[in-house]
């Protein structure tokens, strides 16, 4: 976990932090997590609808429906909805909780056995 969010954690895990100022915590996380799903569904819903449209609009196998626009938007927004996705879930979910430190580790310990080779 990043300093800020093992800080936090720890913080919360603390029988001394108040229940009030954890309930909200979790209300505020709860609250980003939910967003992020509505932002998702609208993402399908509204994509699913131009994609769709388009397609019953040209013929099957047209050069009308593999154009730039007929994607351009799924593909901006998709870059959006995977930035919100980050900002909620952090970047934990690519590098895995204390990430950082076991590579840290991992690269002191190489240099480690070359200094002594």
């Amino acid at each position: 976990m990043g300093r800020y969010r093992k800080e936090l954690f720890e913080n919360f895990q603390d029988e001394n932090f108040n229940p009030d100022t954890r309930y909200e915590l979790a209300y505020k996380r709860v609250k980003r997590i939910k967003g992020f799903y509505v932002h998702a569904l609208v993402y399908v819903l509204v994509n699913a609808f131009i994609i769709i449209s388009t397609f019953n609009r040209s013929a099957i196998g047209s050069e009308v429906f593999f154009k730039w626009e007929t994607f351009s938007t799924a593909l901006f927004w998709g870059i959006g909805l995977l930035a919100h996705g980050l900002s909620v879930f952090g970047r934990d979910l690519f590098f895995g909780s204390d990430w950082e430190e076991r590579k840290i580790k991992e690269f002191m310990d190489e240099d480690k056995k070359q200094k002594w080779e």
